[in-house]
Protein backbone atom coordinates (compact mmCIF):
# COMPACT_ATOMS: atom_id res chain seq x y z
CA UNK A 1 0.00 0.00 0.00
CA UNK A 2 1.37 3.50 -0.63
CA UNK A 3 0.05 6.60 1.27
CA UNK A 4 0.18 9.88 -1.06
CA UNK A 5 0.11 12.37 1.61
CA UNK A 6 1.74 16.11 3.08
CA UNK A 7 4.02 16.36 5.84
CA UNK A 8 1.74 19.14 6.60
CA UNK A 9 -1.38 18.40 6.08
CA UNK A 10 -3.19 17.66 9.08
CA UNK A 11 -5.78 15.35 7.21
CA UNK A 12 -2.55 13.20 6.28
CA UNK A 13 -1.08 13.61 10.36
CA UNK A 14 -4.71 11.97 10.59
CA UNK A 15 -3.92 8.90 9.08
CA UNK A 16 -0.19 8.39 9.88
CA UNK A 17 -0.80 8.57 13.11
CA UNK A 18 -2.98 5.78 13.01
CA UNK A 19 -0.78 3.85 10.46
CA UNK A 20 2.18 4.37 13.33
CA UNK A 21 -0.25 3.10 16.20
CA UNK A 22 -1.02 -0.16 14.28
CA UNK A 23 2.40 -0.28 13.15
CA UNK A 24 1.57 -0.95 9.61
CA UNK A 25 4.19 -0.88 6.92
CA UNK A 26 2.79 1.75 4.51
CA UNK A 27 4.98 3.65 1.40
CA UNK A 28 4.76 7.25 2.32
CA UNK A 29 5.13 9.19 -0.80
CA UNK A 30 5.26 13.02 -0.61
CA UNK A 31 2.87 15.43 -2.19
CA UNK A 32 4.30 18.78 -2.74
CA UNK A 33 0.69 21.14 -2.17
CA UNK A 34 2.99 24.10 -2.23
CA UNK A 35 3.54 23.84 -6.12
CA UNK A 36 -0.28 22.56 -6.08
CA UNK A 37 1.08 18.85 -7.54
CA UNK A 38 -2.39 17.51 -6.06
CA UNK A 39 -3.46 19.52 -9.19
CA UNK A 40 -1.51 17.69 -11.60
CA UNK A 41 -2.54 14.90 -13.84
CA UNK A 42 -0.93 12.06 -12.40
CA UNK A 43 -2.40 13.03 -9.38
CA UNK A 44 -5.72 13.37 -10.27
CA UNK A 45 -5.23 9.90 -12.26
CA UNK A 46 -5.18 9.00 -8.31
CA UNK A 47 -7.36 11.12 -7.01
CA UNK A 48 -9.68 13.51 -8.68
CA UNK A 49 -11.13 15.43 -5.64
CA UNK A 50 -7.35 16.36 -5.66
CA UNK A 51 -6.98 16.46 -1.90
CA UNK A 52 -4.51 14.27 0.36
CA UNK A 53 -4.47 11.75 1.87
CA UNK A 54 -5.14 9.01 -0.56
CA UNK A 55 -4.51 5.52 -0.01
CA UNK A 56 -3.50 3.34 -2.97
CA UNK A 57 -3.92 -0.09 -2.68
CA UNK A 58 -1.96 -3.19 -4.33
CA UNK A 59 -4.75 -4.12 -6.90
CA UNK A 60 -4.77 -0.36 -7.81
CA UNK A 61 -7.83 0.67 -6.15
CA UNK A 62 -7.61 4.31 -4.81
CA UNK A 63 -9.03 5.39 -1.36
CA UNK A 64 -9.72 8.74 -0.37
CA UNK A 65 -11.69 10.60 2.55
CA UNK A 66 -9.37 10.51 6.10
CA UNK A 67 -12.42 8.24 8.14
CA UNK A 68 -12.89 5.61 4.95
CA UNK A 69 -9.19 5.36 4.61
CA UNK A 70 -8.86 5.08 8.76
CA UNK A 71 -11.78 2.55 8.78
CA UNK A 72 -10.41 0.69 5.99
CA UNK A 73 -6.89 0.16 8.08
CA UNK A 74 -8.81 -0.75 11.16
CA UNK A 75 -10.64 -3.42 9.15
CA UNK A 76 -7.62 -5.25 7.23
CA UNK A 77 -5.69 -4.66 10.63
CA UNK A 78 -8.09 -5.16 13.13
CA UNK A 79 -5.16 -6.00 16.10
CA UNK A 80 -5.02 -2.65 18.26
CA UNK A 81 -8.12 -1.67 17.89
CA UNK A 82 -8.64 2.00 17.27
CA UNK A 83 -12.87 2.33 16.86
CA UNK A 84 -13.62 0.08 19.69
CA UNK A 85 -14.37 -3.48 20.22
CA UNK A 86 -18.01 -3.81 20.28
CA UNK A 87 -21.28 -2.72 18.72
CA UNK A 88 -21.68 -0.29 21.12
CA UNK A 89 -18.15 0.91 21.83
CA UNK A 90 -17.35 0.93 17.44
CA UNK A 91 -20.91 3.36 17.46
CA UNK A 92 -19.66 5.82 20.67
CA UNK A 93 -15.85 6.02 18.99
CA UNK A 94 -17.67 6.98 15.49
CA UNK A 95 -20.19 9.47 16.95
CA UNK A 96 -17.43 11.09 19.08
CA UNK A 97 -14.69 11.27 15.87
CA UNK A 98 -17.92 12.70 13.58
CA UNK A 99 -18.22 15.33 16.37
CA UNK A 100 -15.10 16.28 17.05
CA UNK A 101 -13.86 16.78 13.45
CA UNK A 102 -17.54 18.56 12.74
CA UNK A 103 -17.11 20.62 15.18
CA UNK A 104 -13.26 21.51 16.06
CA UNK A 105 -11.31 20.54 12.90
CA UNK A 106 -14.01 21.26 10.19
CA UNK A 107 -14.00 25.11 12.52
CA UNK A 108 -10.04 25.35 12.24
CA UNK A 109 -10.12 24.35 8.28
CA UNK A 110 -12.72 26.87 8.10
CA UNK A 111 -10.80 29.51 9.56
CA UNK A 112 -7.81 28.80 7.82
CA UNK A 113 -8.77 29.03 4.73
CA UNK A 114 -10.65 32.29 4.64
CA UNK A 115 -7.74 33.98 5.92
CA UNK A 116 -4.78 33.07 3.86
CA UNK A 117 -3.89 34.97 0.76
CA UNK A 118 -2.62 31.87 -0.49
CA UNK A 119 -5.56 29.74 -0.77
CA UNK A 120 -7.94 32.51 -2.61
CA UNK A 121 -10.10 31.33 -4.30
CA UNK A 122 -9.40 27.96 -2.82
CA UNK A 123 -11.78 28.88 0.65
CA UNK A 124 -13.03 24.80 0.03
CA UNK A 125 -10.61 22.31 -0.80
CA UNK A 126 -11.06 20.08 -3.56
CA UNK A 127 -11.21 20.90 -7.54
CA UNK A 128 -13.91 23.66 -7.85
CA UNK A 129 -13.08 27.57 -7.37
CA UNK A 130 -14.63 29.10 -3.94
CA UNK A 131 -14.05 32.90 -2.56
CA UNK A 132 -12.82 33.02 0.52
CA UNK A 133 -16.00 34.75 2.79
CA UNK A 134 -13.74 36.72 5.66
CA UNK A 135 -16.78 37.52 8.04
CA UNK A 136 -16.65 33.50 8.46
CA UNK A 137 -13.29 33.76 10.44
CA UNK A 138 -14.62 35.62 13.75
CA UNK A 139 -17.48 32.64 13.42
CA UNK A 140 -15.07 29.85 12.92
CA UNK A 141 -12.65 30.65 15.98
CA UNK A 142 -15.92 30.93 17.92
CA UNK A 143 -16.79 27.41 17.00
CA UNK A 144 -13.16 26.60 18.16
CA UNK A 145 -13.93 28.45 21.64
CA UNK A 146 -16.52 26.05 21.79
CA UNK A 147 -14.93 22.91 20.73
CA UNK A 148 -12.46 23.72 23.46
CA UNK A 149 -15.57 24.54 26.02
CA UNK A 150 -17.25 21.09 25.18
CA UNK A 151 -13.90 19.24 25.09
CA UNK A 152 -12.92 20.40 28.54
CA UNK A 153 -16.37 19.34 30.02
CA UNK A 154 -16.08 16.44 28.65
CA UNK A 155 -12.57 14.70 29.84
CA UNK A 156 -13.06 16.03 32.95
CA UNK A 157 -14.91 12.63 33.20
CA UNK A 158 -13.08 10.39 30.48
CA UNK A 159 -9.85 9.29 30.53
CA UNK A 160 -9.83 9.49 26.45
CA UNK A 161 -11.77 11.41 24.53
CA UNK A 162 -14.81 8.05 23.43
CA UNK A 163 -13.97 6.62 26.70
CA UNK A 164 -11.76 4.57 28.53
CA UNK A 165 -9.19 3.64 25.72
CA UNK A 166 -7.28 5.49 23.28
CA UNK A 167 -9.38 5.78 20.05
CA UNK A 168 -9.13 7.37 16.68
CA UNK A 169 -11.14 10.33 17.93
CA UNK A 170 -8.48 11.08 20.18
CA UNK A 171 -5.95 11.00 16.96
CA UNK A 172 -8.68 13.52 15.84
CA UNK A 173 -8.81 16.20 18.37
CA UNK A 174 -4.76 15.57 18.92
CA UNK A 175 -4.71 16.70 15.50
CA UNK A 176 -7.10 19.47 15.87
CA UNK A 177 -5.33 21.03 18.76
CA UNK A 178 -2.51 21.20 16.85
CA UNK A 179 -3.71 22.56 13.59
CA UNK A 180 -5.73 25.02 16.19
CA UNK A 181 -2.54 26.16 17.74
CA UNK A 182 -0.22 26.41 14.60
CA UNK A 183 -2.52 27.64 11.90
CA UNK A 184 -4.79 30.15 14.00
CA UNK A 185 -2.92 30.90 17.27
CA UNK A 186 -5.77 29.08 19.11
CA UNK A 187 -3.90 26.71 21.36
CA UNK A 188 -5.21 24.89 24.73
CA UNK A 189 -6.87 27.58 26.97
CA UNK A 190 -5.36 28.05 30.37
CA UNK A 191 -8.41 27.25 31.67
CA UNK A 192 -8.93 23.71 30.25
CA UNK A 193 -7.65 21.87 32.88
CA UNK A 194 -8.78 18.13 32.07
CA UNK A 195 -7.77 18.99 28.11
CA UNK A 196 -4.09 20.07 28.85
CA UNK A 197 -3.68 16.63 31.15
CA UNK A 198 -5.01 14.52 28.20
CA UNK A 199 -2.94 16.21 25.72
CA UNK A 200 0.55 15.94 27.38
CA UNK A 201 -0.95 12.25 27.63
CA UNK A 202 -1.60 11.75 23.93
CA UNK A 203 1.32 14.16 22.53
CA UNK A 204 3.86 11.64 24.67
CA UNK A 205 2.91 8.58 22.71
CA UNK A 206 5.23 7.76 20.03
CA UNK A 207 3.03 8.17 17.33
CA UNK A 208 1.95 11.69 17.66
CA UNK A 209 5.49 12.39 15.88
CA UNK A 210 4.29 10.38 12.88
Amino acid sequence: MKLYHSKGSPNSRRVRILIAEKGLDVELVPVDLGIREQASDAYKAINPRQVVPTLLLDNGIAIGEVPVIQRYLEEVSPEKPLFGTTPEERAVVGMTDRRIEAEGFASVMEAIRNTVAGLKDRAIAGPHSYAQIPDLIVRSKQRVANFYSDLEASLKTSAYVAGADFSVADITTLVTIDFATNAISMPIPETAVAVRAWYEKVAARPSSQA
